[in-house]
């Protein structure tokens, strides 16, 4: 499990593109932790790329609030405590500050995207 992130890296870092490279760098770091326990390179604060920081939120705010197989969602309010609470630990504040400074869109963009495979 922990290595899909240097895999999507090293599959995504062969492009030319911008948006490619910027695609690699998410793999490879969204899941670095802010405090340094996260993987695969144990980066911590500002040594974790900011597009890295960034998708860390976006992408466990998902994965918390979406339902699987294997688990209920979360509400909205759980998982917003959860990020909040983690913030300077597993989060950058300042990417968790901008997450919530228009939380609104951020719902209507996981709105528009609801995967139905689950419901």
């Amino acid at each position: 499990m922990k290595q899909h992130a240097a895999i999507g890296y090293k599959v995504l870092s062969t492009g030319n593109s911008h948006m490619l490279k910027a695609a690699a760098i998410i793999a490879l770091s969204h899941h670095e932790k802010f405090d340094g326990s996260g993987y695969p390179n144990g980066l911590s604060g500002n040594d974790i790329p900011l597009f890295g920081r960034i998708v860390a939120i976006a992408d466990v705010f998902d994965a918390l609030t979406s339902e699987r197989p294997y688990k209920k969602a979360w509400s909205i309010e759980r998982a917003t405590q959860m990020i909040h609470d983690c913030a300077g630990q597993h989060f950058d504040v300042n990417c968790v500050n901008a997450f919530f400074t228009d939380f609104d869109e951020v719902l209507r963009i996981k709105n528009k995207f609801v995967d139905d495979e689950y419901h």
